[in-house]
C-alpha cells in the first residue's frame, strides 16, 4: 500500500496493519499517523519526519481481514505468511502514553 492508500483506508474506518496484526496504524490527536505495536504500546511515526518516506515497505502494509481483531494482535501473521517479532525503531520506539 502506498502512503496515500494507507491514509485513505484509515480515514475510511478500515484497520491498517504493518508487518503483522500486532502493528496497527492510527492517528493521534495532533493528526499524526503512527504505527503502534499493540502488545506493548510502543509506536513510531508512519513516515519519516518530513512525512515523505514510509517507516516500512509498501508491501508490508495491509488492511485487516474480518477475522483479524485486537484479540489476535499478538499474531505474527501477514497475508504473505511472514512476520516480524520486534517493534521497529528499537530504542527509538516509545510507549504510547509518553507521546508529546
Amino acid at each position: 500500500m502506498t502512503l496515500e492508500d494507507i491514509k485513505a483506508a484509515f480515514d475510511a474506518g478500515q484497520t491498517v496493519h504493518w508487518a503483522n496484526t500486532g502493528y496497527v496504524v492510527h492517528k493521534d490527536r495532533l493528526g499524526q499517523y503512527l504505527i503502534t505495536y499493540v502488545p506493548n504500546g510502543s509506536c513510531i511515526g508512519l513516515t519519516d519526519q518530513e512525512g515523505q518516506r514510509l517507516n516500512g515497505k509498501e508491501e508490508e502494509f495491509f488492511i485487516a481481514r474480518s477475522e483479524d481483531s485486537v484479540e489476535n494482535s499478538g499474531s505474527q501473521s501477514r497475508p504473505d505468511g511472514q512476520g516480524r517479532g520486534v517493534a521497529p525503531g528499537g530504542a527509538g520506539a516509545f510507549p504510547l502514553g509518553r507521546q508529546l
